[in-house]
């Protein structure tokens, strides 16, 4: 696979990594946990080097599969995972809130290095900006733990561009992981420019939209609130899901011409965005990693290109991203 580099002094990673949340949850029930080890390191074996997970997932529980499975490869991928939400440590249980106290990070990091089995961590997002604590500071901590060696790089997650450029001022961010999908463009708007101007690649997280842009998820598809974050995101009631439908049939039509798949081809979309654009798709299912691999093979010419943003200027997506709660953590 082609490799990209992350920002101007980032890491050399595959053009296409891979999101490891949905392996330990989030998208039903719990899937095999060596299952899971083995459609990594298949990933590992058709030349994805670049791997997402985050303390939270789980919590903790994605950390160490990604671990495990990627201990045989030290050395030759790239681990990113994150820091910033209050977990108590003994019940592995959520609170909901958000921490980012440099004494926190300088404690979490600790944990997030024993069950990734590294010496030091690739990439380190900031996973939700904490609005009590000045960006400054939160920067400050990281670039310390950067020169104590226990860090490589310092990342930030769903920041708004005014918050990614104090921090840069700090210690320069490598990497900024954000929603970005032809269902969610926000980042255009501001966090591109910056990223662009201040030499920061770009992580695209959902960008097959949690699915929905495979074509595989109809407005009768139902979603078990007990296990499935898509139960709560307004973006996926029936309705919603029934009139966002003329996205996925934009990329169908593209994707037939090219002999792909509506989801290769909304992940060539964003590759063909800027070549340091890596987008993330998560996966459970090998076969699914083998067509997102493939996409990094799908080019779209600049006429297919200007089809695709003729026609996807003339739909408006319907329904919220996340609910309202976890919509205001974001762009702080």
């Amino acid at each position: 696979m082609d490799k990209r580099t992350l920002g101007t002094n980032g890491p050399e990673v595959s053009a296409i990594g891979l999101g490891c949340m949905s392996m330990t949850g989030g998208y039903s029930d719990k899937p095999d946990r060596q299952e899971m080890i083995s459609l990594i390191r298949t990933a590992v074996d058709r030349g994805v080097t670049f791997f997402d997970t985050a303390e939270i997932y789980g919590p903790y529980a994605n950390e160490e599969l990604v671990g495990e499975a990627l201990a045989p490869y030290q050395g030759q991928v790239v681990i990113a995972t994150k820091f910033g939400w209050d977990i108590h440590p003994v019940a592995r249980k959520p609170s909901g809130r958000v921490t980012s106290r440099p004494e926190v990070i300088n404690h979490v990091v600790d944990g997030s290095l024993h069950r990734l089995g590294v010496d030091a961590i690739d990439v380190y997002y900031q996973h939700r900006v904490d609005p009590e604590i000045p960006i400054e500071d939160v920067a400050g901590a990281v670039k310390q733990l950067i020169e104590a060696g226990k860090v490589k790089h310092f990342g930030m997650s769903e920041a708004a561009a005014k918050t990614i450029r104090r921090a840069h001022a700090v210690q320069p961010v490598t990497a900024v992981q954000n929603e970005y999908s032809l269902w969610w463009r926000r980042p255009e708007e501001e966090v591109l420019p910056a990223c662009e101007e201040l030499g920061i690649g770009f992580v695209p997280y959902s960008p097959l939209g949690k699915g929905f842009l495979t074509g595989t998820i109809t407005a009768s598809t139902s979603f078990d609130a007990s296990n499935d974050i898509r139960s709560t995101i307004p973006r996926f009631t029936p309705d919603a899901l029934q009139h966002n439908q003329a996205v996925v049939d934009l990329l169908a039509s593209i994707a037939q011409r090219k002999g792909a798949t509506p989801g290769q081809i909304a992940l060539a979309w964003l590759l063909a965005q800027k070549p340091w654009i890596v987008p993330i798709p998560g996966t459970r299912k090998l076969h699914r990693l083998e067509e997102n691999i493939g996409a990094a093979d799908v080019e779209l010419s600049a006429d297919e290109l200007t089809e695709i943003e003729d026609a996807a200027s003339k739909i408006q997506v319907q329904g919220g991203r996340y609910n309202e709660t976890a919509e205001r953590m974001t762009n702080l």
